[in-house]
C-alpha cells in the first residue's frame, strides 16, 4: 500500500506525496484516509454483497446522475452523465478505449454501441463482470481484474475513463501512473471523482467525509488539486475540469427515498440490509451523510479531462 494510502487515525489526513502527515484537518496537499484500512478484497466483496442493493435501487449505471435541467428523470440522468463523458473522450473511428471500473458495463456498451470503438472494462466485481459479459456487445469485453495490477500492453489504448473507479483505488498515484503507461501518446483520460472539498472542516472530516470513505470502502478521498498533482506527475495535463457538485447530488436524495420505500416493499432487499451477516450494510448510513456532504461542500464531484503529453492549459 503506498503511504499515501497509509490508514491513519479517524479524520486524519495524509501529504499526498507522504512527506508529512498530521490529524483534525485538511489542506490542499492531502488526502481524506479512514480509521480501518480498505483492500482490494474488501472493495470486490462491498460490490458482490450489495449487488442486489444497486441494482434494484438505482439501476444499471453505478454511477450519480447528471441533472442539466432538473427535469430529467434518475434514468435520464444517469445516462446523461455517461453522455457527458462521452463527450469529453472525443472519440475517432476505430479507437480502443479502456473502461476503468467498468460497473455493469452499462456505459461501455452505450459507447460501442453509438461508435466505431472496440473497449476492454475492467472490475473487481465478479457479480458485475457477469452482467457486463452478458450484454450482446461484441466491441465490449469485461475482464475481471484489478486496475492496479492490471496486465494490459503498453500503449494500446487511444482514450481511458473512470467513473467514480478512482476512489476504489489502494494507491492513487499508481492509479494514475498505470493509465499513462497503457495510453498511446496525446491519449485521452476522462475521470469523474468524488472529491474531498479544498476547505473542509474538521467536523465535517470526522463525521462526513471519514465515515464516506470506511463506509464505502473508499481507501482514500483525494481533492482536486491531489488529483490533478498526481495525475501531472504521471505525465498527464490538464484539459478540462468542472465542479459537477450541484448537478449530481440529487442523486442521493433519491436512493435514500427508493431504499426506504422498498424496505416495505422488498423482502429481499429487506433481508439484505438488516442481516447481520451483511458485512456491508453500513453503507446505508452514507446515505444521509452523501446528501450533506455534498450541500456543505465538504464533498465535490469532480469531471476531469487530461492528455499525455504538452501541459496545455486548463479554465479555472
Amino acid at each position: 500500500m503506498a503511504r499515501a494510502e497509509r490508514p491513519v487515525a479517524r479524520g486524519s489526513w495524509l501529504k499526498a506525496d507522504g512527506l508529512a502527515e498530521g490529524r483534525g484537518r485538511v489542506d490542499k496537499t492531502r488526502m481524506i484516509v479512514p480509521k480501518l484500512p480498505s483492500t482490494v478484497a474488501g472493495v470486490a466483496a462491498h460490490y458482490d454483497e450489495l449487488d442486489l442493493a444497486y441494482r434494484r435501487i438505482w439501476g444499471e449505471h453505478v454511477h450519480h446522475g447528471y441533472w442539466r435541467t432538473g427535469g430529467e428523470s434518475p434514468a435520464e440522468a444517469a445516462d446523461a452523465l455517461a453522455e457527458l463523458v462521452e463527450e469529453r473522450l472525443a472519440l475517432k473511428p476505430g479507437q480502443m478505449l479502456c473502461d476503468i471500473g467498468c460497473g455493469y458495463g452499462a456505459t461501455a456498451a452505450r459507447i460501442a454501441a453509438r461508435h466505431d470503438v472496440g473497449i476492454i472494462g475492467l472490475t473487481l466485481s465478479a457479480a458485475q463482470e457477469k452482467v457486463a459479459n452478458a450484454r450482446p456487445s461484441p466491441r465490449f469485453t469485461c475482464l475481471l481484474r484489478d486496475w492496479l495490477h492490471n496486465d494490459l500492453p503498453d500503449a494500446s489504448f487511444d482514450r481511458a475513463y473512470a467513473i467514480e473507479s478512482s476512489e476504489h483505488m489502494v494507491d492513487k498515484a499508481r492509479f494514475f501512473t498505470q493509465a499513462a503507461r497503457v495510453l498511446r501518446p496525446g491519449g485521452r483520460l476522462v475521470v469523474c471523482a468524488w472529491l474531498a472539498g479544498e476547505d473542509a472542516r474538521p467536523w465535517e472530516i470526522r463525521h462526513l467525509l471519514e465515515p464516506i470513505c470506511r463506509e464505502g470502502q473508499l481507501p482514500g478521498m483525494g481533492s482536486r488539486t491531489d488529483y490533478e498533482a498526481l495525475a501531472a506527475n504521471a505525465g498527464f495535463a490538464l484539459r478540462d475540469y468542472e465542479d459537477a457538485s450541484a448537478r449530481v447530488r440529487r442523486t442521493w436524495t433519491i436512493c435514500l427515498r427508493r431504499f426506504a420505500g422498498r424496505m416495505v416493499t422488498d423482502p429481499a432487499l429487506r433481508r439484505l440490509a438488516l442481516s447481520r451477516k451483511t458485512r456491508n450494510r453500513s453503507f446505508i448510513l452514507s446515505l444521509p451523510r452523501l446528501i450533506l456532504a455534498l450541500r456543505t461542500g465538504a464533498m465535490r464531484y469532480g469531471i476531469f479531462v487530461w492528455e499525455k503529453g504538452e501541459a496545455l492549459s486548463c479554465p479555472t
